[in-house]
């Protein structure tokens, strides 16, 4: 059995492909995501579909593998036992000789809670709608509004963290407001907009090489885009975001938009493995496995990807592909009585990061690019490794049309009741004297 349809359970499910086994993949949404590519829903520029095939396409091929939507609420590792709940709140028990537990991770907002109500983070399909939704209509109640301090809230956009997925959703905010709305709109100039990326540490993609990282802080000033290092975040309500500035002052920023992609919290699969197994766990939650990445006293129970601590392996996608792909193998050379392999061993093909059109960073086989070179580069790496030809070419083809030709986002549909939600959250709206009813003149649209 195999919980979780992403990089590490597909993996290590396509590994058992030929294998004289069973396999049944468990997971509480019915597409693999490929997460990379997620912040470009958000932006409007790929439908979801492109990134998110359903998992039973994936395995459509494989005929001893079946997958089944199902939400994982405990693990009886001594009775062989998973236990989840079905869509209709039915009780399933579904038995098993080997388990492979993939549940990857969500968003850290390191002991404030609360601030997720303020600065949603981007790890699910459902997230990268929200996100969309919630900054499409910023620019439209900016259009709404009349007084100036509310517009320019709404204008406002923070971005809290400034690793790769901070830096990707910041510029394509930024290429939204100078590049792609500003012809969309009558009353308000997007260019005007106040783009921040906020980072408590004191360079922006602090893993990468200084090289890469001056020339991305470089980049996103030309852009337009406000980076604050050594600058934390405080405080947060429903209108504001508070930060410590370097100099140890605080200072309250007005902001009705506000994305936190400062940190990630491992799956709670990991502490239920922990707590049957005594395995440790890190400030991450993270579960700590062997070398083999089995359990401890459990060389029958798997856990891979972003949910496990390794190496001090970082929690990424490749990661997570290479050690599912390695415990597939393990478990079918176990079927065929082999001996145990040795154990993982990661091979690190480098780190990539796109900051907006034809500019991105990356870092490979001890080489380092930029610019377009790295963007062709970044471009390559991810369509490869989307699932099916039809969302390779339909990727190929949505970026050709979105960002060379037309140089426009046609996934940005909202609705008023999504604007709605969107602005119910945020504080009162300023009130507005009354205005009196407009009538159409001839010839007047």
């Amino acid at each position: 059995m195999v919980i979780g349809g992403g990089f590490g359970g597909v993996n290590a499910t396509r590994a058992l492909a030929f294998a004289d086994a069973d396999v049944t993949i468990v997971d509480r949404t019915n597409h693999h995501l490929f997460q990379p590519l997620l912040y470009q829903v958000a932006a409007g520029i790929l439908p979801e579909g492109l990134i998110a095939p359903a998992l039973r396409s994936v395995v459509r091929k494989q005929q001893n593998a079946r997958a089944l939507l199902a939400e994982v609420t405990d693990m009886d590792l001594d009775g062989r036992i998973v236990s989840a709940v079905a869509p209709d709140g039915r009780r399933l028990s579904l038995p098993y000789d080997t388990l492979v537990v993939a549940g990857g991770a969500t968003h850290a907002y390191f002991g404030r809670d609360e601030w997720a109500e303020f600065a949603p983070g981007m790890k699910t399909i459902e997230d990268a709608r929200h996100l969309r939704s919630h900054i499409l209509s910023a620019f439209e109640m900016a259009e709404l509004a009349t007084d100036p301090a509310e517009r320019a809230d709404y204008l406002t956009f923070v971005v809290v963290g400034a690793g790769p997925t901070g830096v990707e959703l910041v510029g394509q905010i930024a290429e939204l407001a100078h590049k792609v709305l500003p012809r969309d709109y009558r009353t308000i100039d997007t260019t005007e907009a106040k783009i921040l990326l906020v980072e408590a540490a004191g360079a922006v993609l602090g893993p990468f090489h200084p090289k890469l990282r001056r020339y991305t802080q470089r980049r996103l000033e030309k852009m337009g885009v406000d980076v604050r290092l050594n600058t934390m975040a405080t405080a947060m309500d429903s209108g504001s975001i508070t930060v410590k500035r370097p100099d140890g002052e605080l200072e309250r920023i007005p902001a009705r938009t506000r994305i936190w992609a400062a940190g990630v919290q491992a799956s709670p699969l990991a502490r239920l493995l922990a707590e049957a197994t005594g395995a440790e766990t890190d400030r991450a939650g993270r579960v700590a496995v062997l070398p083999d990445c089995s359990l401890p006293g459990h060389p029958e129970v798997f856990a891979v990807g972003d949910m496990v601590s390794l190496n001090r392996l970082p929690g990424v996608a490749q990661p997570a592909m290479q050690e599912g792909k390695y415990v597939g193998k393990l478990i079918r050379g176990r079927l065929k009585g082999d001996p145990p392999p040795k154990p993982f061993k990661y091979f690190d093909k480098g780190s990539m990061a796109t900051i907006g059109h034809t500019h991105a960073v990356a870092d490979a086989f001890g080489m380092r690019f930029t610019g377009i070179l790295g963007y062709t580069m970044w471009g390559f790496i991810h369509v490869l490794y989307l699932i099916g030809w039809g969302n390779r070419l339909g990727t190929l083809y949505t970026w050709a049309r979105a960002l060379t030709f037309s140089k426009n986002r046609a996934h940005r549909i909202i609705t008023f009741q999504q604007a709605h939600d969107e602005v119910a959250h945020g504080p009162p709206a300023r009130a507005e004297p009354a205005r009196p009813p407009v009538r159409a003149r001839q010839g007047a649209v």
